[in-house]
């Protein structure tokens, strides 16, 4: 058996994993009514997948792209070149004082990025949180979508919970670690099941007028 399971790689991989979940739990299948064809949401892998990470936390998504954009303009965007730029050069992107020593400690992580391919999910998001500034979620998240694993999911994410919410008509969002439980049923398709309530919640959230 593969030590990394099943990899999402095309729109086909991830229509069969809603196929699925569509069969195995009826709530699904009427969300997916309402949501339609779910995404792909590949990204590449690398330090610049873990730095744009890092740049978008705290941030409404215009900031981070703001930012995002002097990096690349200043091609501050591999380890090399952040790991030898100044303070201040960063600082001029926009980087606060915190994320510049963030994106330097991943920059100095030597992360064998190729390796994290071929390892187990558990593998891999134990080797990002040992980097300061990159936490479980963003360690799924990478783990999910650059890396395509079927069965990552990040039941820190507080859209994720609140869809869970309301799909399951709950009376409260459920905490993390519940919503971690309730995914194991979703097993080998919780990365399909992390896209299905991301798009529940746009849909959701969009009708109510709630950007």
């Amino acid at each position: 058996m593969s030590r990394v399971g099943r990899i999402i790689q095309t729109p086909d991989c991830v229509a069969e994993g809603a196929d699925w979940l569509a069969r195995t739990e009826p709530r699904f299948a009427a969300a997916l009514i309402r949501t339609g064809p779910l995404p792909l949401r590949r990204r590449k892998d690398g330090y610049e997948a873990l730095l744009a990470a890092i740049v978008s936390q705290q941030v409404s998504v215009a900031s981070a792209d703001a930012i995002w954009g002097r990096l690349k303009a200043a091609r501050l965007t591999g380890p090399r070149k952040v790991g030898w730029a100044s303070d201040e050069e960063l600082r001029a992107c926009g980087l606060s004082r915190q994320k510049i020593r963030y994106a330097k400690a991943l920059a100095e992580a030597r992360i064998d990025y190729a390796a994290l391919r071929d390892a187990p999910a558990e593998e891999v998001i134990a080797t990002l949180v040992e980097v300061p500034g990159i936490g479980r979620w963003t360690a799924e998240i990478y783990a999910m979508f650059s890396l395509g694993r079927a069965d990552v999911f990040a039941p820190g994410d507080l859209a994720l919970q609140e869809a869970a919410r309301m799909i399951f008509e709950l009376e409260a969002r459920p905490t993390e670690k519940a919503l971690r439980q309730m995914a194991e049923d979703w097993s080998p398709w919780r990365g399909v099941a992390a896209r299905l309530l991301w798009a529940y919640f746009r849909v959701s959230k969009s009708r109510e007028g709630i950007r």
